[in-house]
């Protein structure tokens, strides 16, 4: 049995070490706090996933209407001139 490259012996001596620190009392309540954890995060990646998925195959269109589709153009704001004298300026020197 290897999980996460740690193997039967590692997790007996985690195990024992956690009993040690926590009571024996409290490592069950841990235990299902970090499953739960575990199960919390499962859930919320499967769901990323499909929101991904969907959002791709609802973004790909087929050539001709990729054609049709406007294309959104950006503006750019116009950045003054280092020539040209800042407001409230005189030209004269």
């Amino acid at each position: 049995m290897n999980v996460f490259g740690i193997g039967l012996p590692e997790m007996a001596v985690i195990a024992a070490i956690g009993l040690l620190v926590f009571g024996p009392k409290r490592l069950p309540e841990l235990g299902k706090t970090l499953g739960r954890t575990l199960k919390g995060f499962q859930t919320a990646s499967q769901d990323f996933e499909k929101e991904f998925r969907s959002a791709i195959t609802t973004d790909e269109a087929p050539a001709g209407e990729a054609a049709a589709r406007p294309v959104p153009v950006l503006e750019q704001a116009a950045e003054p001139s280092v020539d040209a004298p800042a407001e409230g300026e005189s030209t004269a020197a």
